[in-house]
């Protein structure tokens, strides 16, 4: 790639969370790492900002910081056949090309227990080399239009935009007659009015003033970006699913198995 580093976009992903709430895949490697369809969660979530032109990436890692590492470190094997050839000066041939040659990966070891802020904090030198970031969770699983969200920034000006999606019930709804109590209807897990935070923010490099080493995103930095005027929601209407549970990485392996997984935008 040509472009110098501060006219694009570099991609923030947080990989570094403990993952409590799936501990049945995360007690050995970081929820980011689970499989979906033989990928790692967060392969998927940098498949889909590739698509869509972003292919420098910073990964803060921290739990089981290791398993991260090792996957980069050992892409070219892990994706292509190869020739080893042994001895004292052995060298490899790779055969074949994946299609993310052109990905440039930095893995920041960000801390064991460091929340989200603080995680961004700590790559504040790599990131501000770059025109603005885009920080995602490394995994929650969308169709975002990275395009369409990046226009909307452009044109709110602020320092911050955050992506929101109304989410749906967890459970069916039943409508009852007030006066009767006649049941009159059903709705299987309708959405929601209220909106939610799912990442996919876009930051200039002055958020980088709002964040602190113990800062969780979520909170104080979000909250006074708010109070200041300086964040914006972008409203994504389209598919989004997190992974915090067995049942939610087992439901998007059978969306990948179907061969029409919402978010796979790209061609292979």
């Amino acid at each position: 790639m040509t472009e110098d580093l501060d006219a694009r976009t570099v991609a923030i992903v947080l990989a570094g969370g403990l993952g409590t709430r799936l501990r049945e895949e995360t007690e050995f490697r970081p929820k980011p790492m689970v499989d979906i369809g033989g990928h790692p969660a967060m392969w998927h979530i940098m498949k889909g900002l590739a698509h869509h032109g972003i292919t420098d990436f910073i990964v803060c890692v921290g739990y089981k910081a290791e398993v991260i590492k090792d996957y980069f470190l050992n892409y070219e094997a892990r994706n292509n056949d190869f020739t080893i050839h042994l001895g004292q000066q052995h060298t490899v041939d790779f055969h074949g090309n994946h299609t993310e040659v052109d990905w440039d990966v930095t893995v920041v070891d960000t801390g064991h227990l460091t929340p989200t802020g603080g995680r961004i904090h700590r790559v504040r030198n790599h990131a501000e080399k770059y025109r603005r970031s885009i920080v995602v969770y490394g995994d929650g699983i969308a169709n975002v239009d990275i395009a369409a969200l990046l226009a909307h920034h452009e044109e709110q000006r602020t320092a911050a935009t955050l992506t929101i999606v109304r989410p749906p019930s967890r459970f069916g709804l039943v409508t009852v007659d007030e006066k009767t109590r006649r049941v009159t209807g059903f709705r299987e897990k309708p959405l929601l009015d209220d909106w939610i935070n799912v990442g996919f923010f876009v930051f200039e490099h002055r958020v980088f003033d709002y964040l602190e080493p113990d800062s969780v995103l979520e909170r104080k930095p979000l909250e006074r970006l708010a109070a200041d005027g300086e964040l914006t929601a972008f409203a994504h209407d389209g598919f989004w699913q997190p992974m915090d549970t067995y049942r939610e990485a087992t439901l998007l392996n059978e969306l990948w198995d179907s061969e029409d997984a919402p978010w796979k935008v790209w061609s292979d």
